[in-house]
């Protein structure tokens, strides 16, 4: 941990431009919202302290954060960046450092800041900057003899100033003890009538501190968001980011630019995947694992050579070597799957581990179930764990023939080897080794007619 470096984070604008109820930065990217990515950025720097100034929304932000080792300040009235920074410099200790970031800025990477938090360290001012073809909208930055003299708003930019291209981002790093004085010096004689952060800049050069800047890798780092279509354009440049990350890792991507990674997602050698697959959460793909169109996995790990066909979804399961699941499979919370399982077609499991070489191949239920080796479920087989109030536990023993249409009505546990005809209602258990099954007797009724509809007159 640093010891010197707090970190604040700016997050109280409304964002207008939304057209959401949502608070701005609490508008998920990559399954994750925007400030979370800030935060996840911030800790990943050794702060000592991260502070979140919030506002619009009330205790949205905080209550969204609980638990993510974050302090909260409250800025009631959005009278500018300068504002919202002075609401929170009674928590930042005097002789640290202050980084700022903001909290609908949620790509910008760890490498890219500690330039800043060393320049700050060193009795300068870190600003990042970035130079763009199109700067309309953005602080340009003002230089004299190629030094950093001041900081401009766009609305209150001269024609000669709006030519710059180099732009201010807004992220610094700089002496607390610094800025606090700096920002009691704000003013608001600008065309929004607010407290820009920005113009410290102008009061560092003043008192003689170097203004360090330093540039982006890539400009999608320094991005914000004001608008659904600026999220979804940011969330395609997050996702081509992953993409070619997996690919040059050895992944194959059928389309790489048909893939959503809404957490982390790890892989082994000669792993492939097909289009549209999301993965959520934590997930682990081992060597030579293959996942099929149309999959969504989360929290999943997934053992070497297994395959999964298209539209299956994973969710918080372990799924052990060369399974074949799908297509349409849906393995629920709390499965794991041992070595050679096979779950086929419009098959569901919750909560039930299944062992190695057993098979469920079509149109069945299994639900808080003890799956012995070598089982066999037939079609459209259901264990009734619920009875509308408690979960019941079935246990399937090693190399039991379950035959088509057959209800387990949990507890109930089927013996090693035992054979349930088709059909069959378990209500007690069913002993090992022998054939055991409930049918209604069959009957023909001879003569009987099927009802007709009665004919139309003419």
């Amino acid at each position: 941990m640093n010891t010197m470096l707090e970190i604040l984070i700016l997050a109280a604008g409304k964002g207008t431009r939304m057209r959401s109820d949502l608070p701005k930065v609490l508008h998920r990217l990559a399954g994750q919202s925007l400030l979370g990515h800030v935060v996840e950025r911030a800790h990943a720097l050794g702060a000592r302290q991260v502070c979140v100034v919030y506002g619009f929304g009330g205790e949205a932000v905080p209550m969204a954060l609980a638990g993510s080792g974050v302090t909260f300040v409250v800025q009631a009235e959005q009278l500018g960046t300068g504002h919202a920074v002075k609401m929170a410099l009674p928590q930042l200790a005097d002789e640290g450092v202050t980084l700022v970031l903001y909290g609908d800025v949620p790509l910008t990477q760890t490498a890219t800041l500690q330039p800043l938090v060393v320049a700050a360290e060193a009795g300068q001012l870190g600003l990042l900057t970035v130079t763009l073809a199109h700067p309309d909208g953005y602080g340009r930055i003002v230089r004299e003899a190629g030094k950093v003299a001041r900081i401009v708003e766009h609305k209150d930019a001269s024609h000669a100033e709006r030519a710059i291209r180099e732009v201010n981002t807004g992220i610094l790093a700089v002496a607390t003890r610094r800025l606090k004085g700096w920002i009691a010096e704000l003013k608001n004689d600008n065309a929004q009538g607010e407290y820009y952060l920005t113009d410290i800049i102008a009061l560092a050069v003043r008192d003689g501190v170097t203004i360090a800047t330093h540039a982006p890798a890539s400009e999608w780092e320094v991005v914000g968001v004001n608008s659904k279509a600026q999220l979804a354009e940011l969330e395609r440049v997050y996702q081509n980011e992953i993409a070619r990350a997996l690919l040059n890792d050895g992944v194959t991507l059928m389309d790489p630019a048909r893939i959503d990674v809404r957490g982390t997602l790890k892989c082994g050698r000669d792993v492939v995947i097909d289009v549209n697959c999301v993965f959520e959460g934590q997930v682990q793909l081992d060597d030579s694992v293959e996942v099929g169109a149309n999959c969504v996995l989360r929290n999943v790990s997934v053992a070497a050579g297994t395959r999964i066909d298209a539209f299956t979804l994973i969710d918080d399961a372990r799924i052990g070597e060369a399974n074949r699941l799908g297509p349409f499979s849906r393995i629920r919370p709390g499965t794991t799957l041992a070595r050679d399982v096979h779950v086929g077609n419009f098959v569901e499991i919750k909560n039930s581990q299944i062992a190695d070489g057993s098979k469920i191949n079509h149109l069945s239920y299994v639900g808080d179930t003890t799956m012995g080796k070598k089982v066999n479920i037939g079609a459209g087989t259901i264990t009734c764990n619920y009875d509308g109030a408690n979960k019941h536990r079935t246990v399937i023993e090693d190399d039991v023939f379950v035959g088509s249409d057959t209800q387990l009505v949990a507890p109930v546990t089927v013996g090693r080897g035992a054979t349930l005809g088709a059909g069959t209602t378990l209500t007690k258990d069913a002993p090992a080794g022998e054939l055991t099954l409930s049918r209604a007797r069959q009957l023909t009724l001879t003569g009987w007619k099927r009802p007709a509809k009665p004919k139309k007159e003419s």
